[in-house]
């Protein structure tokens, strides 16, 4: 038996005053009390009871040892009594991992009302557009943008973009718009470097699928870079509709060959297991769904 265990059992017989009372308080025998008394006792190298057939009365060291027992055994009860209420309430410290311009566009300006909402949970945010262990490095959840593949982790949709390809009206003006996806690949194009296809563009068109490899002018891990370039009239981009859709709508950047769309990803709320999901976690995934059901860049 363990020792949490003898100690309940010691503590209850000394609070009832027998092992018969004991043993009714805590649901076994008899005889299973006065075992793990005796284990107790025998581990302990002392007696800590004295035992008559009327009466029993603790020794000086049972004094000690039970006065420590009570402490223990109700600060065992209030944390639990923490846990079952942590469990029905959001609090404590949230750590996220975001992407980078996904983050400081559209999750930025969500957190305040999140926090508001609830004071007693902490957020830590960190943006990075690289895939973390969420186990490993200590997340509780992460945002991606992506076709997901099959893996361990939980992951609810929040939404989709789509990458648009797009140039300023001033570009296509000075260099022409093309008519065709192969014809990209004559334009100065900047890519963005952790694109999953790399420096070959994906569409489906009229026609079927269509791939064209390009030779980007520049490359950048940052959309933001590849967007600025565009918007200063010096080329065609391949960037998400979350990260477009602004210029697209202020007519700053125009859709390039809206005929040929390329591909769909995901906006994914993503966790390790469903498993005991604190309602941290449960009510900020609730929130990011009810927050972009409505956005104009989810299609």
């Amino acid at each position: 038996m363990d020792r949490f265990t003898e100690m309940q059992a010691f503590a209850a017989v000394v609070d009832a005053g027998s092992f018969v009372r004991a043993a009714d308080a805590l649901q076994v025998s008899k005889t299973a009390v006065s075992r793990l008394v005796g284990d107790l006792e025998a581990r302990l190298g002392v007696r800590l009871l004295h035992r008559t057939t009327r009466r029993l009365s603790l020794t000086v060291e049972g004094e000690v040892f039970h006065a420590r027992c009570k402490e223990l055994l109700a600060d065992v009860e209030e944390a639990e009594a923490e846990v079952t209420a942590r469990a029905d309430e959001a609090v404590g410290l949230l750590r996220l991992n975001v992407p980078v311009s996904f983050g400081l566009l559209h999750l930025a300006p969500l957190w305040p009302a999140f926090l508001q909402q609830h004071p007693k949970v902490t957020l830590d945010v960190t943006l990075a557009d690289r895939i973390v262990d969420l186990v490993e490095e200590g997340y509780d959840l992460a945002v991606r943008i992506a076709r997901l593949p099959a893996s361990s982790l939980v992951s609810r949709k929040l939404g989709s973009t789509r990458l648009v390809l797009c140039a300023s009206p001033e570009y296509l003006r000075r260099h022409g718009t093309p008519s065709h996806p192969d014809q990209i690949a004559q334009h100065t194009v900047f890519a963005y470097t952790l694109l999953a296809s790399g420096d070959t563009w994906n569409f489906e068109g009229p026609q079927g699928p269509v791939s064209v490899k390009v030779t980007p002018r520049m490359r950048s891990n940052s959309g933001d870079t590849c967007c600025a370039a565009a918007l200063q009239h010096q080329g065609i981009v391949l960037q998400p509709s979350f990260m477009v859709g602004a210029h697209l709508r202020s007519g700053a950047l125009v859709e390039v060959l809206p005929d040929h769309r390329s591909i769909e990803l995901g906006v994914y709320a993503v966790y390790a297991s469903r498993k005991h999901l604190t309602p941290k976690v449960r009510v900020l995934i609730d929130y990011l769904a009810e927050a972009f059901r409505t956005r104009a860049w989810v299609a």
